[in-house]
């Protein structure tokens, strides 16, 4: 149910309390009719049935005189369950309990002969007089307080389940925090440790190898290994931090870097850049994990074939993009069978996508491959 049907059956409970405590104080009266300060009683008990949920002390005191005039019951009943519901006073509910048995016991309105009249009823009668005002007063706030506790409940039901949810997410964080140390701890004792082998063996084969062609491609694999080194140091680092802010962060890799990985790749490479680009750091970033993933699989898939790479700033229908492009050629030696996972093409991808662009990989019909990134450029 929407808050319109709520609100509307709380307006249509109002009119129907309302009603009935006017036919209460109708009924009650002599000869069924309300005249003169019953009349003013039973108005002032409206009133207060109508200030009971903001002002429940007020609201029980203005239905206590038609109670005790016309014997209205109904708008004190009323008014002392919502006293009893609002209010944490236990003095204050057993006085106002208290005083509704009493003008519920009493006749209405009492006079000294009706006084008189009481004192000589038998102890029968005056046994159920006693027993129906004290219904009259405890049940109400016995109905008050049995609310009271059931919203106390509530209330400490949602704080468990609050609690409890965040007791979940501080396990998921423990176990996503072992899970982070195990791989730091993974990839600084096997990882690093076998790219290191490699960045030395390569230094040593750069040293003593006679031919020249040779000491070149021993001097890209350890400066390639050592990159890699950098890279799993700061990748362990991240791993290792205890929270996301406090994680010792180098600078990233940007647009300046580009000429260096391509001189690094240690194959041909033709590279496009518009040295005038100036671009925001997470699109600097996603440019050159895009050229450094195409000349990675260059490399892997495509040994001896020309490889171009062109960014540059072009203009479209809805506005200027920046578009990377790394397109290589038919292969002309033989593919070294490394193995590939394709995650790196997938981080590409959701790269692209945090950025608003597209990425497009795949065979370019001719022999070749040819790897895709468009971003859109504000301003």
């Amino acid at each position: 149910m929407g808050e319109g049907g709520r609100t509307a059956l709380r307006v249509l409970g109002e009119v129907g309390l309302l009603a009935a405590a006017a036919l209460d104080a109708v009924t009650t009266s002599s000869g069924g009719r309300v005249e003169g300060w019953g009349a003013v009683a039973a108005g002032v008990a409206l009133l207060g049935l109508l200030l009971r949920r903001r002002a429940p002390q007020a609201g029980f005191v203005m239905t206590l005189p038609a109670l005790s005039l016309s014997f209205a019951l109904v708008p004190a009943l009323v008014a002392l369950y919502q006293l009893s519901r609002r209010s944490e006073h236990r003095r204050l509910l057993l006085v106002a309990a208290a005083v509704t048995a009493a003008l519920a016991a009493l006749p209405s309105p009492p006079t000294p002969h009706d006084l008189l009249a009481l004192a000589g009823e038998s102890p029968r009668d005056l046994l159920l007089d006693l027993v129906y005002g004290s219904l009259a007063g405890a049940a109400p706030v016995a109905l008050g307080r049995l609310a009271r506790t059931r919203e106390e409940l509530r209330e400490q039901l949602v704080a468990l389940e609050a609690a409890h949810c965040a007791e979940r997410e501080m396990r998921e964080a423990r176990a996503l925090e072992r899970e982070r140390l195990r791989l730091a701890r993974e990839m600084h004792d096997v990882v690093s440790h076998q790219v290191s082998l490699i960045a030395v063996q390569a230094g040593a084969l750069q040293v003593t190898a006679p031919d020249e062609v040779v000491r070149s491609s021993a001097s890209t694999i350890r400066e390639l290994g050592v990159a890699t080194l950098e890279e799993l140091r700061h990748m362990v680092g991240v791993l290792r931090a205890p929270r996301p802010g406090q994680a010792p962060l180098e600078p990233q890799p940007r647009l300046s870097d580009l000429r260096h990985l391509v001189e690094a790749s240690g194959c041909g490479v033709s590279l496009e850049l518009d040295d005038a680009l100036v671009l925001e750091p997470p699109v600097e970033r996603a440019v050159y994990r895009t050229v450094q993933e195409g000349l990675t699989n260059a490399r892997k898939h495509a040994p001896g074939a020309a490889v171009s790479v062109r960014v540059a700033r072009r203009g479209s229908r809805d506005g200027d993009v920046l578009e990377v492009v790394v397109a290589n050629g038919p292969r002309s030696g033989r593919p070294l069978g490394l193995p590939s996972s394709q995650m790196g093409l997938v981080g590409l991808r959701e790269r692209a996508d945090l950025l608003g662009g597209d990425l497009v990989a795949g065979p370019d019909g001719e022999g070749g491959y040819r790897l895709a990134l468009r971003v859109p450029l504000v301003g």
